[in-house]
Formats: C-alpha cells, sequence, structure tokens
C-alpha cells in the first residue's frame, strides 16, 4: 500500500471525503466516505491505497443509499451528487497516476 495517500491524493476532486472514507473503512465504521471508498475500491487498489479484495465489494451502492435516505430528503439527489463527485475523483486519479497531472 502506498505510505502517504494523502500526498497522492492532495489536490484531487473529492479527496478530502475519500481520505475520510479510507479511515472509516480501516476502521469497519459504516459511513457514507466509507461506501464511496468501496464503490472505487478497484481504482484504489490499483493506486496502492487498498489491498485488493478477493472478490466484490457488492451491496455499498445500496448501503449508500440507505445511508443517504435515513438522513432525510433529497437522497437521490445526494447519491447522485456523490457518485458524481466519485466518477471525478476517480478519473483525476487515473491521470495522477498516469503522469499527466
Amino acid at each position: 500500500m502506498t505510505k502517504n495517500p494523502t500526498l497522492l491524493l492532495s489536490g484531487l476532486p473529492g479527496a478530502e471525503r475519500i481520505l475520510a472514507g479510507l479511515l472509516d473503512y480501516s476502521r469497519n465504521r459504516p459511513t457514507i466516505d466509507a461506501c464511496l471508498v468501496r464503490i472505487a475500491r478497484r481504482r484504489l487498489a490499483r493506486a496502492g491505497l487498498l489491498d485488493p479484495a478477493p472478490h466484490g465489494d457488492d451491496g455499498a451502492e445500496l448501503e449508500l443509499y440507505a445511508y443517504l435516505a435515513h438522513e432525510g430528503a433529497r437522497a437521490h439527489s445526494r447519491y447522485n451528487a456523490l457518485l458524481r463527485e466519485l466518477a471525478s475523483f476517480e478519473h483525476a486519479l487515473d491521470h495522477r497516476l498516469a503522469g499527466r497531472v
């Protein structure tokens, strides 16, 4: 695993959320940010930020939606916004890993 995820992720869109999620995930805390880390697990493992899972992390999207719904109204809008932010993060991470950023 990468020794300094903060350095690797610095300046990427949504990095703060992913860093918080990595911490929550490592401590088995069920949070929105940990769900996002689970959704992005393959890319994060490729970046050296997580150990590869022996199988997929099915259900993270449903769990994320359930957390948002439990928090109140507009779960669908927040869910879509978080997934767009995650896609932007993943795209930026891919570019950084390829040496383009």
